[in-house]
């Protein structure tokens, strides 16, 4: 028999929801002060084990009882009915920063949150250092947190709780705190975690994530368990029956062409920063589509657009797509993007600007380290020294015709 670190057995949680007065006169006067409740189940007679070492992810939409079922095993609140079996030490990434004090400063406040995390003033003090480095809080760590960025108070609360030497890590939909740089500092901790042995519980309605940190997945709905098993087959599920589909702008019965996907290959197994990266666009044509762009885009979680693929513009070679399934390529010799995730989408349209269809990826791109380079995007440059007084060549003078700095060239 395998050893377990958590055991869900039978557990229901129930709340009681006031309800608005009904009726009329003497009956909604004393409403008012004996008001109606009606019970809501968050949770009911759910049951699961997770293994010591596995990685779990709990998904399904909102209001399934995800988050319920880690303050349940958090002890943030207390089950109804049931049974919950907790074996090793816990940490719960849920609610980051929730002990901070904000008149203290940050290194207090790691002191406060460890402690209450259970971990001892020695232990606290010896990772210190690196709590500072990972949150990237270190020329303010000695200033009182009500003075952070809500980014910078999170990520100090997701750092301290990353620290903890915990057999058991609840991780509640945190990986979205902070930039793109530190959620890819956030998965490459939880994967050292699981490789030294820790045992995972996810929530995210990050699928991409969820296939990437965990093994095994259980799908939630209404409250219980509508299915349990491989991750990668429970996110094909949740994908199917939910809606999850790409976002189409034109309807399929008006439109002559329609993207079915966005793949993407490399090398490896993942893309990363500064290699070959293939990006391949499935579409089907219900007639042939003279004149045709299709344009592929690269954008931030807030839906700024940082890249675009494009096979024609309004000049250059004429591209036709025609009727039936295909796929257009695109090679891209060293990836710009930076560590972190992006939204991608597709638009066909005709070079006369008028858009057929829009499809927009379910599953973010997630781009790794590679060839590292500060900034934001990843630009292969040289340098070199000169002589005081030397002028190198420019190609850019030479392009422009070696207009001078300020002056306006003739039109």
């Amino acid at each position: 028999m395998a050893d377990f670190a958590l055991e869900f057995t039978g557990v229901s949680k129930r709340y009681w929801l006031t309800q608005p007065p009904a009726g009329s006169g003497l009956s909604r006067l004393a409403q008012r002060f004996r008001p109606r409740q009606e019970a809501f189940w968050a949770v009911r007679d759910v049951s699961f084990d997770v293994a010591a070492g596995e990685s779990l992810a709990i998904v399904g939409p909102n209001g399934a009882g995800k988050s319920t079922i880690l303050k349940l095993v958090s002890a943030i609140t207390a089950p109804t009915a049931g049974e919950i079996r907790i074996h090793g030490r816990l940490a719960a990434l849920i609610e980051l920063g929730s002990g901070f004090h904000p008149e203290l400063t940050g290194r207090d406040n790691v002191f406060l949150s460890g402690a209450i995390l259970g971990m001892r003033r020695a232990e606290i003090a010896a990772k210190m250092d690196s709590i500072t480095a990972f949150a990237g809080v270190g020329p303010f760590i000695d200033a009182p947190v009500k003075f952070y960025s809500s980014g910078m108070y999170l990520r100090l609360g997701f750092a301290v709780a990353a620290h903890v030497d915990a057999q058991i890590l609840l991780v509640d939909e945190v990986l979205a705190v902070g930039d793109e740089v530190f959620q890819q500092r956030c998965y490459r901790r939880i994967e050292e975690l699981r490789r030294s042995g820790t045992t995972v519980v996810f929530i995210s309605h990050d699928l991409t994530t969820v296939e990437r940190l965990c093994e095994r997945a259980v799908l939630m709905g209404a409250g219980r368990v509508v299915a349990d098993g491989d991750a990668a087959d429970i996110v094909s599920r949740y994908r199917r029956t939910s809606g999850l589909g790409a976002l189409e702008t034109a309807p399929d019965i008006d439109s002559p062409v329609k993207t079915m996907a966005i793949d993407f290959l490399s090398a490896s197994d993942v893309c990363a920063t500064g290699y070959p990266l293939r990006t391949v666009v499935s579409f089907s044509a219900r007639r042939t589509i003279p004149d045709a762009v299709v344009e592929v885009s690269y954008c931030t979680h807030g839906g700024a657009v940082l890249f675009c693929q494009q096979t024609t513009a309004l000049s250059g070679p004429r591209l036709t797509l025609e009727r039936g399934h295909g796929a257009i390529e695109f090679a891209t010799g060293e990836l710009g993007l930076q560590p972190g995730c992006y939204d991608v989408s597709c638009q066909i349209m005709t070079t006369a600007g008028e858009t057929l269809h829009t499809f927009v990826r379910p599953e973010r791109l997630l781009v790794d380290s590679g060839r590292m380079i500060s900034g934001y995007f990843y630009m292969p440059h040289s340098w070199r020294k000169t002589i005081a007084g030397d002028r190198p060549s420019s190609p850019v003078r030479a392009a422009l015709g070696a207009t001078a700095i300020g002056q306006e060239r003739p039109s």
